[in-house]
């Protein structure tokens, strides 16, 4: 009989265990519920040129984030088609954002390149540029970053003959960039060997013939996500 009132004993604890144990909430991961605010400046590759508003490239990146629990407002964009270094420097010498931003981007170059621009006005403009982002950072090169100059050559809008002479070139300005970069330990994306990937798939260039369309900037993301997760985001 004690044998037998132990073993009840135990059977009624086991289950009054188990029926606690069924009622305590499934642990979920907790939501990111911080949103980060996104600056991005250039020219026609962050505006979009004949691309939709949704697939500009920054905006790509906040969708992609947030749906990775990673909350990024509506990015703010200050870039115009045909903007060069100096074009983007007059434009922001004036603006004072009501606060800093949690991540800025900088792209520009490609219309110093394409307008015969030297080499040494861009390094010298550049390298302001990478001050005013920073200080739009508040002050925190680890919140910014750099993409590459895609490659224009490989659109209609370039004979064949002149292909390789316009990839030296622009070579030779993302060589600059991402020197400053380095010097400045500022996150530097190369997104200009994916560009140069259009010359044998068509849809990847815009309507207009010369820019590239919203599925290039999709790509483009694809190769930021992974470096600003792994800095950016992390800090």
């Amino acid at each position: 009989m004690k044998i037998y009132f132990t073993i009840l004993i135990a059977m009624l604890l086991s289950l009054s265990c188990t029926e606690r144990m069924d009622d305590i909430p499934e642990m979920k991961t907790p939501r990111d519920t911080t949103e980060r605010s996104f600056l991005a400046l250039g020219d026609s590759y962050t505006i979009g040129q004949n691309v939709t508003e949704a697939e500009r490239w920054p905006v790509i990146l906040a969708r992609e984030l947030s749906s990775e629990n990673i909350k990024i407002g509506k990015p703010e964009i200050i870039a115009t088609t045909g903007w060069t270094t100096g074009n983007l420097l007059n434009a922001i010498a004036d603006y004072k954002p009501a606060r800093s931003f949690d991540m800025v981007s900088l792209l520009i170059g490609v219309n110093n390149q394409y307008q015969g621009r030297s080499t040494q006005e861009f390094r010298t403009e550049f390298k302001q540029l990478l001050t005013k982002a920073v200080a739009l950072a508040g002050g925190n090169k680890d919140r910014v970053f750099v993409l590459s100059i895609p490659d224009w050559g490989v659109s209609s809008f370039a004979s064949p003959t002149e292909r390789d002479a316009i990839a030296r070139s622009i070579d030779s300005f993302n060589a600059i960039a991402k020197e400053e970069c380095e010097t400045d330990k500022i996150l530097f994306i190369d997104i200009t060997e994916e560009s140069r990937k259009a010359l044998n798939d068509p849809t990847m260039i815009a309507r207009d013939g010369l820019h590239f369309s919203g599925l290039m900037h999709q790509k483009w993301v694809s190769l930021v996500i992974p470096r600003i997760k792994g800095t950016i985001l992390r800090r």
